[in-house]
């Protein structure tokens, strides 16, 4: 089934390629929506639940896919006639998503606010009034992302939007630039959510804030310094310091003497914690961490630990939960 899935997915996307040829340029030809599951969290997931409210299965606005989310989604799925399976892929999403327009005023507005909040900083509302502020917004975001700029949201709008990649606070982290890629800190919506909670829940315990490298371009593709960061679901961070002074000290490899082990390893369960289900591996070289099982091997790995994040469905099968 998943294979099925991938291959309607990519189909999809070839499809959408092809079309464009004789459409309007796409700053994201490939644009398709992010599959969401138990475990997600992040401006994605929050759409879903203002969508499903719109729909009369109301839940909770918590941007956490939780049981109750879960739950509300297979109602939706069984009205709608899809497979009951709770995870909102694109079948999902196409049925979610509704055209909305100057005048409106509903729950699909309010996703609509939440998700140029999130991807464009638009400082909207979110009171599900699409009015002048929202028009503005739609009509920015379309011209960013290349499509026909009439201020409808439609299908076209609603999958380049949710595909759009997130930018983090880094209200608990300091952003560092290894590589010299300036502010490539964009992810899925899913992998900054998850970023940002599992970073909190780690500055909580007083260690400092942590070390932020790259995730991926704006709109994704190849980055210098990376074989991958290319999709918005690879990031960054370094270790800590055993003085938890890694935002402003020197960098460290985990043979360093100042390498904090206890500290990194309660970095690592609070990353992995707030995305449960949705990690496919951490790399960092320490061997005590590796043996439990915490991270993995690979080169070049010593001084960073580089997060992979995953899909349920993805159209490369290396992001695949």
């Amino acid at each position: 089934m998943r294979l099925a899935a991938r291959a309607s997915l990519v189909i999809a996307m070839l499809l959408t390629t092809v079309i464009s040829i004789g459409s309007p340029a796409h700053a994201y030809p490939n644009a398709f929506f992010h599959t969401q599951s138990s475990g997600n969290r992040g401006a994605d997931v929050l759409a879903i639940q203002h969508l499903l409210a719109h729909h009369g299965h109301v839940t909770p606005l918590t941007s956490v896919f939780d049981s109750g989310t879960v739950t509300k989604v297979k109602a939706f799925q069984t009205a709608k006639g899809l497979g009951a399976d709770g995870i909102v892929g694109s079948g999902t999403w196409g049925a979610l998503v509704v055209t909305v327009r100057l005048g409106d005023n509903n729950n699909a507005v309010r996703a609509l606010q939440a998700q140029l909040n999130a991807k464009r900083s638009a400082g909207l509302i979110v009171d599900g009034d699409f009015g002048g502020a929202t028009n503005t917004a739609v009509r920015s975001f379309q011209t960013h992302a290349g499509i026909g700029v009439d201020g409808i949201v439609g299908p076209t709008t609603w999958r380049n939007l949710v595909w759009h990649y997130d930018y983090p606070s880094l209200s608990n982290m300091c952003d560092k630039d290894p590589d010299g890629n300036g502010t490539a800190n964009w992810g899925t919506a899913a992998a900054i959510g998850q970023l940002e909670k599992g970073v909190a829940d780690f500055a909580a315990t007083g260690q400092g804030k942590v070390p932020l490298g790259d995730v991926s371009f704006e709109h994704g593709g190849d980055i210098p310094g990376h074989a991958s960061h290319e999709v918005g679901l690879d990031v960054d961070i370094w270790p800590i310091r055993t003085d938890s002074a890694q935002c402003t000290a020197g960098r460290i490899t985990w043979q360093s003497s100042t390498y904090d082990r206890a500290a990194t390893r309660q970095l690592v369960q609070a990353i992995r914690a707030a995305a449960p289900g949705h990690i496919a591996v951490i790399w960092f070289n320490d061997p005590t961490l590796i043996s439990e099982g915490l991270t993995a091997q690979l080169s070049n790995h010593d001084n960073h630990l580089h997060i992979r994040y995953c899909e349920k469905i993805h159209p490369n099968s290396l992001y695949d939960c």
